[in-house]
């Protein structure tokens, strides 16, 4: 039975996948028949990028989508009609964070130093 299902790619901790056809008995990354797409989830909106007519093609020789591939394709737009123009994809607009000032450290209050000791007004005395 074939299966379409995403094979991994990419290095440690940076994943990338590779939407393949291949045979369900297959280890995830061994042989596969075809790549009909990849999918980056690293990106900023993720990026899903299929061949549709292949995915249609391979569907119905009986492929079946994984169910992670199944909600991708879902998410994804679909494509526009030939004759029309592609629709504007309008981004909402993101909050810019707000700079908040830290209040001022405290000052500890400085000690006035203590005045020396008066000198006595009797002429032999020693001062403390």
């Amino acid at each position: 039975m074939l299966a379409i299902r995403l094979r991994r790619a990419g290095s440690t901790r940076r994943p990338f996948f590779r939407v393949v056809v291949t045979e369900s008995s297959a280890p995830r990354e061994g042989r596969f028949v075809e790549v009909i797409g990849h999918y980056n989830p690293r990106t900023q909106p993720e990026t899903l990028h299929l061949e549709r007519e292949r995915l249609e093609h391979w569907m119905k020789a009986g492929a079946q989508p994984s169910d992670t591939l199944r909600t991708l394709v879902d998410r994804m737009p679909p494509p526009a009609p030939a004759g029309e123009a592609p629709a504007q994809v309008v981004a909402a607009p993101v909050a810019k964070p707000v700079a908040v000032a830290a209040p001022a450290p405290e000052v500890p209050a400085v000690a006035e130093p203590e005045p020396a000791a008066a000198a006595s007004d009797e002429p032999g005395a020693e001062p403390a």
